[in-house]
């Protein structure tokens, strides 16, 4: 999960890394730190535990140089110090690497090789950048020494960045799993960990595939694969303006990203559906999906809870069976399958290393799949059969937002899309388009009131230690999302729950002041949430509901406006987010990066 970058042949290296580690902090925020040289025998290296503002205050204004490496970690092996954070150094100092991923065989490679050698951190990493040092003093060069190192890790995730400090002007790069992209700029070259970290130096971008190892110098790229064989790539252009990764005037990425919802489901209309009611999906994916006996949704996290949307409109819309399933499970206990499954992978980054694991395995059976990220080019999308894209611009807070509102948008078109093709009239009758500009106005309506939304975070949230949400339904599938939010930055143990299991058990947890927050947006069940509502209040909790307009009653806590009632979670979340945004700030907290949380997962 820790973010990489590096440049070399650009003057200003020092401020391209800090810059590109400020982009990146999302992934980790444990420690960072950079190594640059200037090619006339003056290097730096200067690392910081903490987040980048302090390894920017750490670095003088003495510190300069054209080629540099960068890192921010989130912490795997060792703890938060400044010994364990990147860049690791070799003993002599003549090598510094950083490192995204674990190596699982580091300690027996520790004992093999490297007895003689007094290491200063508890890292994996400084294992392989000491091996580097190991094999070069057996008199290979660099790329050899580099080269048999990687051939001696087992079963490891890894993207590696070294510097040699006898040959300042190179870099050299391995991947295998984890994300990593080479950037092309005007007399310089870059490497990082995510496309946004580089934009204020290149929009041009190539992409690596596992086992490649590259060598990089201001005005040559040479890629070689698994074989050693050289490999020639097309470049691929990133259209994203770099002042979208800036906060503007908003306080925290969150905020802005929730106020952005509106946008991008008009985006997704526009983009998707025709004011005919056709869609403008590939008709080979729909092809796919209609000849499946089954989908299976494949997700983590945030991802997992917008597959249980999914699952719903996907049944309703095109008759299909439909599995939800947590890809750090799928990936090690395979259910029986089918005689013609389709797989679905949602996730926000396209990186997420457990599904990519299950992708790997439907990839060796021959399946069909479908990645909806929100990363052109990213791993997901490049190894699924389809890509179907968010297009919801740069989601940088830990505590995702739009990308969960934009993954179901795109799951209802496709849905609706096979439907249609599967001559369904429930899904020939769903005008989405319509309804998603119902979506986009409803959302701003309860942005707007967001000051409200804050006095009840205030009141119910702030002092609380646990909370729970409940509902029935797919307002169930939004209570799951809804406590995560709020456990995930404002740290009060919250859980979702089906409402009518709350008295087989949980009831149990409910005591005086306790917060129950109830999402009444179906018909069918608003009456018997009410009813468990109800069973709470009489133990003495707080109750808060979120309710759609037609079902609302005079005491009713947040009102949301009607749409249909398969796309009420596009609606019903919002003032979910609301309320773990404004628990998170009132008890001082850094609301963008939770505590021991990294926005992508790029290692199981």
């Amino acid at each position: 999960m820790c973010g990489i970058v590096g440049v070399t042949g650009n003057d200003n290296a020092v401020e391209i890394l800090l810059e590109g580690l400020q982009k990146l902090e999302y992934r980790g925020y444990d420690s960072a730190g950079i190594y640059v040289n200037d090619e006339n025998g003056s290097d730096y290296l200067v690392k910081e535990k903490g987040r980048i503002a302090d390894l920017k205050a750490a670095v003088g204004p003495e510190v300069h140089g054209t080629t540099g490496i960068g890192h921010t970690r989130w912490a795997t092996h060792g703890v938060v110090s400044v010994d364990n954070a990147h860049p690791q150094v070799s003993q002599d100092h003549r090598f510094y690497l950083v490192h995204n991923g674990v190596i699982e065989n580091f300690k027996e490679l520790k004992a093999q090789y490297l007895s003689d050698v007094t290491f200063t951190s508890q890292t994996d990493t400084e294992v392989v950048v000491q091996l580097v040092d190991y094999f070069a003093k057996q008199g290979m060069n660099t790329k050899e020494a580099f080269l048999q190192t990687l051939s001696l890790l087992k079963g490891s995730s890894y993207a590696f960045l070294l510097m040699d400090s006898n040959d300042p002007e190179t870099l050299y790069v391995a991947k295998n799993k984890s994300p990593l992209l080479i950037g092309l700029g005007d007399g310089c070259n870059v490497v990082c960990s995510d496309a946004l970290a580089m934009l204020n130096v290149t929009h041009e971008f190539l992409e690596l595939q596992d086992g490649e190892v590259v060598t990089i110098t201001p005005n040559s790229v040479e890629i070689l694969d698994r074989e050693g064989n050289g490999v020639k790539r097309e470049s691929f252009h990133v259209e994203m303006d770099a002042q979208e990764t800036d906060k503007g005037t908003y306080p925290y990425y969150m905020l802005k990203e929730i106020d952005e919802q509106p946008n991008v489901m008009r985006k997704l209309a526009q983009m998707y559906l025709q004011e005919s009611g056709k869609t403008n999906v590939e008709p080979e994916l729909i092809a796919a999906i209609k000849a499946a006996d089954r989908i299976h949704i494949v997700g983590a996290g945030t991802s997992y809870h917008a597959g249980l949307v999914g699952r719903k409109l996907f049944e309703k819309l095109t008759h299909t069976p439909t599995e939800v399933h947590v890809a750090s499970e799928f990936a090690y206990e395979k259910p029986l399958l089918g005689e013609n499954p389709f797989f679905i992978f949602l996730s926000q980054s396209g990186e997420t290393a457990d599904s990519r694991e299950v992708l790997v395995n439907v990839n060796a059976e021959n399946y069909k799949s479908l990645t909806i990220t929100n990363v052109q080019n990213s791993t997901l999308s490049r190894e699924a059969t389809f890509t179907m894209l968010l297009n919801a611009g740069p989601e940088i807070s830990v505590a995702s937002t739009k990308a969960y509102t934009a993954q179901i948008a795109v799951e209802a078109i496709l849905a609706k899309a096979v439907g249609m093709a599967k001559e369904q009239v429930i899904a020939e009758e769903f005008d989405l388009r319509q309804q998603l500009g119902l979506v986009a106005t409803g959302m701003q309506a309860i942005i707007d009131e967001k000051e409200e939304i804050e006095d009840l975070a205030k009141e119910y949230f702030v002092d609380a230690s646990r909370a729970f949400y409940i509902g029935r339904g797919i307002d169930h599938t939004v209570s799951l999302e809804a406590a995560l939010k709020l456990k995930e930055i404002s740290y009060v143990q919250a859980e979702g729950f089906a409402a009518g299991e709350l008295k087989h058990g949980t009831i149990a947890l409910i005591e005086e002041g306790t917060p129950v927050v109830g999402i009444i947006t179906q018909e069918k069940t608003s009456s018997l949430t009410r009813s468990n509502l109800q069973e709470t209040l009489s133990r003495g909790a707080k109750v808060i509901t979120i309710v759609r307009q037609a079902l609302a009653k005079d005491d009713d806590t947040i009102v949301i406006p009607d749409v249909d009632e398969m796309i009420t979670p596009l609606l019903s979340v919002i003032p979910a987010q609301l309320l773990a945004y404004y628990t998170s700030l009132n008890k001082g907290l850094d609301v963008d990066r939770p505590r021991n949380l990294a926005k992508s997962v790029t290692v199981e």
